[in-house]
C-alpha cells in the first residue's frame, strides 16, 4: 500500500472514532472503498462511514435480510446471479420485463439490500476482504410502460453509492427500446459521476464483442452470447463463511 493511503487510512479512523464510531471490525479494504468514493479526504469518508455504519444497523438488524423477508419479490424471478466474471466479480443479471413497480417502497428497498448483499457474498472465498465488486445487467428486452420504474431504478443506484461504494465494477444496459431513452436520462442525473463512468449502453455488435469478452463466456448465459444456463437469484446456495 502507498504511503499516502495509509495516512489517509490512519486518518480516516480517527475521524470516524471522533464521530462516535468504530472500524475495529474493519479492514484497510473496506475503509478504501469509502475513501476512494470521497476521492481520499479522510474526513468526508469517515463521515460517509458512519452514515453506512448506522444504517446497517437499523436497516438490516440480523445483518441479512433473509428470502422469507423478500419472498413476493423473490417470486418474480426476475434476478439472476450467474458465478464469477472472467475478472472475479459476481454476475447478477435483472430482467426488467419480469418486473412491475413496487407499491410498498420500503419492501423494495429491502429487496435491493437482499439483492445486492447476495451478489457480493457470492464472491467470498470463505471470508469476506472488503473490497468484492459486482458486475450488473439490465436487460431491458421486451418491457412496456408497465415494467417502466424509473424510481426503483433511481433507488437501486443511490443504495449503491450511498451504502455499497465501489462495490460496482461495471453496469451493462442491453436492449434499451426507443421510449426508455427519455427515462434514463432522468434516472442519470441522480448518478454520481463515478457511477454514471461504470455504466455501458450496449447498442451495436463491437459493444456487445466486448461486452462478451468482458464479462467471460464461460460465466455469460446462452442468451447473451455465453455458454451458461440462467440461474434464478433464490436458488444460489452460498456456502457458510468461516469465523
Amino acid at each position: 500500500m502507498e504511503k499516502n493511503q495509509e495516512i489517509a487510512l490512519t486518518e480516516m479512523r480517527k475521524s470516524v472514532q471522533k464521530l462516535g464510531t468504530s472500524t475495529e471490525k474493519y479492514g484497510d479494504p473496506t475503509l478504501m472503498r469509502f475513501l476512494i468514493a470521497r476521492s481520499m479526504d479522510p474526513d468526508k469518508a469517515a463521515k460517509m462511514f458512519v452514515q453506512w455504519h448506522k444504517w446497517r444497523a437499523s436497516f438490516v438488524p440480523n445483518a441479512f435480510i433473509s428470502d422469507s423477508e423478500v419472498s413476493d419479490a423473490l417470486e418474480d424471478r426476475k434476478i439472476f446471479l450467474q458465478g464469477l466474471s472472467k475478472d472475479g466479480y459476481p454476475l447478477m443479471i435483472v430482467k426488467a420485463s419480469k418486473h412491475f413497480p413496487s407499491k410498498d417502497h420500503l419492501q423494495f428497498k429491502k429487496f435491493v439490500v437482499h439483492l445486492l448483499d447476495k451478489t457480493i457474498a457470492s464472491s467470498f472465498r470463505g471470508r469476506e476482504i472488503g473490497n468484492e465488486k459486482l458486475i450488473g445487467i439490465l436487460d431491458l428486452q421486451q418491457i412496456s410502460y408497465k415494467n417502466v420504474d424509473a424510481r426503483g431504478l433511481i433507488t437501486g443506484f443511490q443504495f449503491l453509492q450511498s451504502y455499497y461504494p465501489e462495490r460496482l465494477a461495471k453496469c451493462f444496459i442491453l436492449n434499451m427500446p426507443w421510449f426508455f431513452v427519455s427515462v434514463w436520462r432522468m434516472v442519470s442525473r441522480f448518478l454520481e459521476k463515478a457511477t454514471a463512468e461504470k455504466i455501458v449502453i450496449v447498442s451495436n455488435e463491437d459493444e456487445t464483442k466486448n461486452f462478451i469478452k468482458e464479462v467471460g463466456e464461460e460465466t455469460l448465459p446462452e442468451e447473451y452470447g455465453g455458454r451458461a444456463k440462467l440461474v434464478p437469484l433464490q436458488d444460489v446456495v452460498l456456502a457458510p463463511m468461516e469465523d
